[in-house]
């Protein structure tokens, strides 16, 4: 009975089975004759082709195109270009001594990208220095954008040794953070040379940006002659090949390019004549111009007050350049060439020669009485009581205003701006010093352009005397004295030693005309208001000036008021221009005190003085200084 049962139910079941095996052959059958679409196929071959060629694309523009980017990026990855800074060229007197020289400074940078935690670095160079941490802060955001983030930023520029060997020893803590070598200005003369010299500070980014070799915490001349010689005396930097790792440790350092120091500069100027006219002024607010009349050289330019230049070499602070700069004598002000001043008496020189070329008899003679009226005003002669008959020559010795007023007004101002302009003055000497001013010599046509109004004869007297709206640099009236004396040559005032001689203008006058003013120089010096600078022993020659910087004041009693009545502002300036002639060498010696009194009382002995360090002391000097007192009260000796 089960083995009926079993076998039904095989019996069963083996049909279905059979059935499905026979659709399985048949689908099987139909497959393989099958063909799929043939523009899929095609789909497919593009594909792959457009894949392979972006592979082929990308690989020639990772390997051939941009081949040498990659392999250069990977170099600087390994190598890094590190800067050495070339000394900066000295600077030397005539003698060798040297005027501005180079020391060793030691500075803290910081590389970004090896900085892990850069407030906490700040905060630590803030903890070093000293220096307030907004400070920091605001030198990191401002500098930060100069220099690649591989490259030192410089954030202490000039560190103390005891400071460097403390940091020294903690800098490994820090990663980042180097301590760097370099040099740093000096200048041993201090204020002695500030004015010629100038200073060197960091360079800005306009200053930058206009030259490719600077980098952020190169030094540039900013003044002087730092600034007029900054090509000569830069020099060029070197470079080194620094191999790191990947964590940025030092492998090893090979050089590629030696740095090559600045030019050195040797300058015409004498130290110790410098010295001299300095101590001649004595603190007095003014300057003092020697000049070779020959060559134009410069043997002294002596500007004071003046202020330390190593100041601004070494970063100078707020608290010191405010107190430069509200200074009331103002000690940043080159007075030889930046400063303009009437000239007083000294420009009767000019005004002499003007005479004798436009035909003027030296022999004619003019009547002094004090002074002169013309209308309601009254020009005043500086000797109260007059000086009597005066001829060109006396008038020169001494110094008699009324001849000038008289003379001037018959040449007329149109004669006078002709001869002054063709003589040097309303223009720059050209001397290598920067922001040299022109001066002022004034016209009909100049007076219209800036007041809009007609010029008066009043005005024709003032400039008569080197008053009025004339404006001269004592460095011009050099020049003009030293053209009379060569010939007439207007040489370029030179303040470096191997400088050639340039000729750039002639004083529009004959020989003998030159001789006539020279002459009157020498018998001015030998007798007349420049008596103060003669000597037996030289050749001497002087005009003194006494320059009105207000209205004439009076007192109560119709008599001038003296110098030390009056307000300092208010006082006249003291001029004295001299040359002087012993044992073949010859000099011009231009002295000019602000606010000072009369030319010869105060201008004069500041002369002598460095005629002594010239010359040597006058063996005829009489005991006692030589000072010009006023004829009489309420007079100036001009």
């Amino acid at each position: 009975m089960f083995r009926k049962a079993k076998k039904s139910l095989l019996g069963a079941g083996e049909k279905p089975a059979r059935k499905g095996i026979r659709s399985w052959l048949k689908i099987q059958v139909e497959s393989e004759g099958y063909q799929p679409p043939r523009g899929g196929v095609i789909l497919l071959q593009v594909l792959v082709g457009l894949l392979f060629f972006v592979f082929v694309v990308r690989f020639w523009y990772l390997q051939m195109h941009r081949g040498a980017d990659f392999a250069q990026q990977a170099q600087n990855n390994r190598l890094r270009i590190e800067r050495i800074f070339a000394p900066r060229g000295r600077i030397m007197d005539d003698q060798g001594k040297v005027l501005a020289d180079n020391r060793t400074a030691y500075g803290l940078s910081l590389v970004r990208e090896d900085c892990p935690d850069i407030p906490a670095t700040l905060a630590q160079i803030s903890a070093w220095s000293g220096i307030p941490l907004p400070q920091i802060w605001d030198k990191f955001r401002q500098d930060r954008f100069k220099v690649k983030s591989f490259e030192p930023l410089l954030m202490i520029t000039d560190i103390d040794f005891d400071l460097v060997a403390r940091i020294e020893s903690e800098i490994y803590a820090w990663p980042g953070l180097e301590i760097v070598v370099r040099t740093k200005r000096s200048y041993p003369e201090k204020d002695l040379f500030a004015h010629v010299l100038g200073y060197v500070a960091e360079a800005n980014e306009q200053e930058m940006a206009a030259d490719s070799a600077l980098a952020m915490g190169d030094l540039v001349g900013k003044q002087g002659l730092e600034l007029e010689l900054e090509k000569q005396l830069r020099g060029r930097k070197g470079l080194y090949d620094v191999e790191v790792d990947a964590h940025s440790r030092v492998l090893g350092k090979f050089l590629r390019e030696e740095p090559r120091g600045g030019k050195e500069i040797r300058l015409s100027l004498d130290r110790d004549l410098q010295e001299a006219a300095w101590n001649a002024l004595g603190g007095e607010a003014g300057c003092v111009v020697v000049m070779e009349p020959d060559t134009g050289k410069l043997r002294a330019l002596v500007t004071s007050p003046a202020y330390d230049n190593n100041l601004f070499a070494a970063g100078i602070s707020q608290r010191d350049w405010d107190a430069l700069r509200t200074n009331s004598r103002y000690p940043l002000q080159n007075r030889v060439i930046q400063s303009v001043y009437p000239p007083g008496s000294v420009w009767k020189l000019v005004v002499a020669a003007m005479l004798l070329e436009r035909g003027v008899n030296p022999r004619e003679s003019v009547q002094c009485t004090g002074q002169v009226k013309l209308g309601n005003q009254i020009f005043r002669c500086w000797k109260r009581g007059g000086h009597g008959a005066q001829d060109m020559q006396s008038a020169l010795i001494n110094s008699c205003d009324v001849y000038f007023y008289q003379m001037g007004e018959r040449m007329g101002i149109d004669k006078l701006e002709e001869f002054a302009k063709a003589s040097g003055f309303g223009r720059p000497t050209g001397i290598d010093l920067p922001h040299e001013k022109s001066g002022l010599v004034p016209s009909k046509e100049w007076k219209r352009r800036r007041f809009g109004r007609p010029w008066v004869r009043g005005e024709t007297y003032n400039v008569s005397i080197g008053q009025g709206y004339t404006l001269v640099t004592p460095v011009q009236m050099a020049v003009f004295v030293s053209g009379l004396l060569n010939g007439g040559e207007l040489l370029k005032p030179q303040l470096l030693d191997d400088a050639q001689r340039e000729v750039k203008g002639r004083i529009p006058a004959k020989a003998s005309t030159l001789n006539f003013v020279v002459e009157a120089m020498r018998k001015t010096a030998g007798g007349g208001t420049a008596r103060v600078v003669g000597r037996k022993d030289a050749d001497m020659g002087g005009k003194t000036g006494t320059a009105q910087v207000v209205k004439l004041k009076m007192a109560a009693n119709d008599r001038r008021l003296r110098t030390h009545e009056m307000e300092y502002a208010q006082r006249d300036h003291a001029w004295i221009t001299t040359w002087g002639v012993k044992d073949g060498k010859s000099y011009v010696v231009v002295v000019m005190v602000e606010h000072g009194g009369g030319g010869s009382s105060v201008a004069g002995p500041v002369a002598r003085k460095v005629y002594d360090h010239l010359f040597g002391p006058d063996p005829n000097a009489p005991a006692a200084p030589v000072v010009q007192a006023p004829a009489s009260p309420g007079e100036r000796a001009d």
